[in-house]
């Protein structure tokens, strides 16, 4: 027979796995995130349909294919903002990334689904990509430190760091 403290802690703990399974921290909306990127003048999305050009570089960023015809981006000037998913561990970690004149000026976590490497989201860790370019390898030409612990998160922001930065060099 359970004594009142094993059971309260099956059921905190129960609760507490709930929790963790269907976290999802919204630091940002995506369409705050645009808005900001242009200073409050949100220039109407274009389309870029991926090309197997496109895919085939794509790949080398991802290690898979792309899974969309196309990607919606937004543009003023030499200035474009992607809202790009790429999964951590398990789930889709959703970030803006503002590209102005082949570098990028910001990377921002917009939305945040795993239970571990939330610590990506801080100014302390974004601020390594800001000038970052792609070389000709397709990598970024700026170290960026890791964090002990969101490795995989970590990883998923260089690679949508590289793939927004990839997807700029094919819009006018």
């Amino acid at each position: 027979m359970l004594c009142k403290y094993h059971a309260g802690l099956i059921i905190g703990l129960i609760l507490l796995a709930s929790v963790n399974a269907n976290a999802e921290s919204i630091y940002q909306e995506p369409a705050d995130f645009i808005a900001s990127a242009f200073d409050g003048n949100e220039p109407k999305s274009a389309v870029l349909w991926i090309t197997n050009d496109i895919q085939n570089k794509s790949y080398s960023i991802l290690g898979r294919n792309l899974r969309q015809l196309r990607i919606r981006y937004w543009q003023v000037a030499n200035r474009s903002a992607w809202i790009l998913d790429e999964t951590g561990k398990d789930l889709p970690i959703t970030t803006g990334v503002v590209v102005e004149s082949g570098a990028i000026k910001t990377i921002k976590v917009l939305i945040f689904r795993e239970s571990r490497g939330w610590e990506v989201r801080y100014p302390f860790f974004t601020n390594q990509f800001k000038d970052a370019q792609l070389d000709t390898k397709n990598q970024l030409d700026h170290s960026i430190d890791n964090i002990s612990g969101a490795t995989l998160s970590v990883n998923a922001l260089k690679r949508q760091a590289r793939l927004a930065l990839l997807l700029s060099t094919y819009i006018d």
